[in-house]
């Protein structure tokens, strides 16, 4: 249930935010809060992802999500298969417009 994607853009919000909520966490990325939850007690059970209670935060139940070195590790690999993946698909849809706007050229009245 745990796509690469997911993996990748939960572990980037939390490198750049550790101390974000499950809630705002949810919300930045259009998911629910179960499947957040879901999801870092994922990456908390494969040692990519460590949570520490605030020591004096008002609210208990507020977590530092830390990333171990295996998390940063596994980071820097998901960066560059998402970066692959989405050149492969910025290029194809780059054809793709190119072959378009040769058949709209192609079929214009000249005038």
């Amino acid at each position: 249930m745990l796509t690469d994607d997911a993996r990748y853009k939960i572990l980037k919000k939390l490198e750049a935010n550790p101390a974000i909520s499950q809630r705002q966490l949810a919300e930045d990325l259009g998911m629910s809060l179960g499947k957040i939850n879901y999801c870092l007690q994922a990456l908390i059970d494969k040692g990519l992802v460590k949570a520490k209670n605030f020591s004096k935060s008002q609210h208990k139940r507020r977590y530092l999500y830390l990333l171990t070195p295996q998390g940063i590790d596994s980071k820097a690999r998901l960066t560059r298969r998402f970066l692959k993946r989405k050149l492969a698909e910025y290029e194809a849809l780059r054809e793709e417009i190119e072959q378009i706007q040769a058949e709209l050229n192609a079929g214009k009245p000249e005038g």
